[in-house]
């Protein structure tokens, strides 16, 4: 049979249980014809709490698991067997799209899979800030001064803030760990 990738709602912070559940029960119930690879797309995400970095791992996509299964026949028909498999598993609410899922189209699932390669590859700062906002700087030369943020490049983890420097406006460039709200 051949397999399609869909998209499976569960339980709110239960993606990981979902998916450890669904590779027990495929192989207790020799599952491997119909159901295939089972994805959680995580990214690594680093924020700094009580003055130490702390590197956590978050969902990109919460409350959703991808799978790769056989759930339609030649005639576009749900497979009882893998249609009840998937429907069994606890803590999953169902498919997306009902009870007439549609596949993810091959575009859509190697967009998610560089999202996994991407985010393997580089620590993503976690910046809790926004342009305008009211900022004291806590670490580093500029240490006590206030200003607002003129710029966020959360690709480099760097914060723009504009501070008063002998009376005069000037922007300094901080780590988004340096600041934070005033």
């Amino acid at each position: 049979m051949k397999k399609n990738w869909f998209v499976i709602q569960t339980l709110s912070g239960q993606e990981n249980k979902v998916k450890e559940n669904i590779e027990r029960r495929k192989k207790l119930e020799e599952m491997d014809e119909y159901v295939g690879d089972v994805l959680v797309p995580m990214e690594t995400v680093v924020e700094v709490r009580e003055g130490k970095k702390k590197v956590t791992r978050r969902k990109l996509y919460p409350g959703y698991v991808f799978i790769d299964i056989a759930l339609l026949d030649e005639t576009q028909g749900i497979v009882d067997a893998s249609w009840y498999f998937v429907r069994d598993t606890p803590g999953i609410i169902g498919f997306v799209g009902g009870h007439r899922p549609a596949p993810a189209s091959e575009e859509e699932i190697a967009t998610v899979r560089a999202q996994i390669t991407d985010s393997e590859d580089r620590e993503r700062p976690k910046i809790k800030f926004e342009e305008g906002e009211s900022v004291r700087i806590s670490d580093g030369p500029f240490r006590g001064s206030t200003g607002v943020i003129s710029k966020i490049d959360a690709e480099r983890g760097k914060i723009c803030v504009m501070v008063n420097i002998f009376g005069r406006s000037t922007q300094v460039e901080q780590e988004y760990w340096c600041v934070e709200k005033a």
